[in-house]
């Protein structure tokens, strides 16, 4: 095992990496940016270097002061969470060539998995069922309108490169392809400095379902079931679910088991997330992130599995600590994401906290690091934290979250706590009867 892990993020999920390591005794080592010296993970991390001014560019993702970090702490391995340098190819190499273990999979995995062109034709080799579309890259109008054709109306046109819904474009007929296709490429080259894009099947009305991985890098992987991640804003996940409301353990198998098996066949090594849109009773693959989820919490509720110390286990050549029939599915959990951000008009609301006071008992968890005091800095994501609650059914986990929401105390800043008080008593959500298109088109009725 490895002595001692720089943690290359901040916020919530550095913290969350920072317990795993001292539960496996191992020494952590915590990078910060002037603004976050006051962080809860830098004063509880055996060491922090300060690596940068605020801006990320300068800081969280400067690759040579994280380097020089480690260097001086003599850290022999990285997790890099989410975010930030996560899926950075380069950086992976980087770190091989300096012989620190990047605690991910290779950079050749992470570099297929990032071209979203080149994903697609991996999954489809690998047996995954992927949605109805372009082979590859799609420059010209006449050749959209002609796949557009065969696969039908109405489409999407995706960046190849990025994701959170820029480059993202639907054309509902011959007379929008061609501004749709101008407009996605612009928008691709602009956000991602690749301005490949490529055409897929716009589905309707699909759930968002991701499917949790592991796989040790020799051949060996697993499935840790699926998240129902449906509820969605600007395509940014609001409100996830474990396991969702709408497979059976039947369907869940099968598909787990295609995931595990395209994993073993990649020799993948580390936790990945295999995400598909559904619709009516189809899977379509539409990426693979190769890190750490934001959502992973529910995932460890329903399976008892820590999945940061299986990240570290296979990093360090340990390998896989169970088996596909020792892993099971426990009742139900919710994640809401709790942001910095009014709860109506989502403007971030960045501040001091003056008051704190998170939800317990049972079946209740919080991952967040903010504290009575702490000042919330305007430079980076809006999320301050993550309540997930468990029950041994939905129902009984919808009355544990209503409950837990209600103890949920942050003043000194606006959150969006009221907007998941709104959600958890909606007859819709109750039903656990949504799908990805369902959450904007509440709020704007409101």
């Amino acid at each position: 095992m490895f002595k001692k892990v720089l943690i290359a993020n901040r916020g919530e999920i550095a913290l969350r990496i920072l317990r795993a390591c001292k539960e496996l005794d191992i020494g952590t080592v915590a990078v910060h940016s002037t603004a976050d010296e006051d962080a809860m993970h830098v004063r509880l991390a055996d060491e922090s270097v300060c690596i940068g001014p605020p801006a990320a560019k300068d800081s969280y993702l400067n690759i040579h002061e994280i380097l020089a970090a480690c260097e001086i702490t003599g850290a022999d391995a990285i997790h890099p969470g989410y975010g930030f340098l996560s899926e950075n190819a380069k950086f992976a190499e980087i770190l091989e060539e300096h012989k620190i273990t990047f605690i991910g999979p290779s950079a050749e995995h992470i570099r297929i998995m990032g071209d979203k062109i080149e994903a697609k034709r991996t999954a489809k080799r690998l047996g995954i069922p992927v949605v109805p579309g372009s082979e590859g890259e799609v420059t010209e109008e006449s050749e959209a309108k002609k796949i557009a054709k065969e696969i039908g109306y109405p489409v999407i046109i995706k960046a190849a490169s990025g994701g959170g819904g820029r480059g993202m474009k639907v054309a509902n007929s011959d007379a929008e392809i061609g501004n749709a296709l101008h407009m996605a490429r612009t928008e691709a080259g602009a956000a991602f400095g690749d301005d490949a894009v490529y055409i897929e099947k716009y589905l309707a009305t699909p759930r968002h379902i991701e499917i949790q991985v592991l796989g040790d890098g020799k051949g060996g992987g697993v499935h840790l079931g699926e998240r129902d991640c449906s509820l969605q804003r600007r395509h940014q996940k609001v409100w996830e679910e474990a396991t969702s409301p709408i497979l059976s353990p039947e369907q869940r198998s099968e598909i787990g088991e295609i995931c595990a098996s395209a994993i073993r066949g990649l020799k993948y090594s580390g936790a990945g997330t295999i995400e598909f849109l559904y619709e009516n009773g189809e899977f379509y693959f539409i990426e693979m992130n190769t890190r750490l989820q934001v959502e992973h919490t529910i995932t460890e509720m329903i399976t008892r599995i820590d999945l940061v110390n299986e990240q570290l286990r296979i990093a360090a050549g340990e390998g896989l600590s169970v088996t596909q029939d020792e892993i099971p599915f426990l009742g139900h959990a919710i994640e809401c994401r709790i942001n910095a951000e009014h709860p109506q008009t989502f403007v971030p609301s960045p501040g001091t906290i003056d008051y704190y006071h998170p939800p317990g008992g049972l079946g209740v968890r919080v991952d967040s690091g903010i504290y009575q005091g702490y000042k919330i800095p305007p430079y980076y994501d809006s999320l301050i934290g993550k309540l997930i609650v468990h029950g041994r059914n939905r129902p009984e986990c919808l009355m544990r979250l209503r409950r837990a929401l209600d103890e949920f105390v942050v003043d000194g800043i606006e959150t969006t706590i009221p907007l998941f008080q709104d959600l958890v008593t909606n007859p819709d959500i109750l039903a656990g009867d949504y799908d990805i298109h369902w959450l904007e088109k509440y709020l704007e009725a409101k």
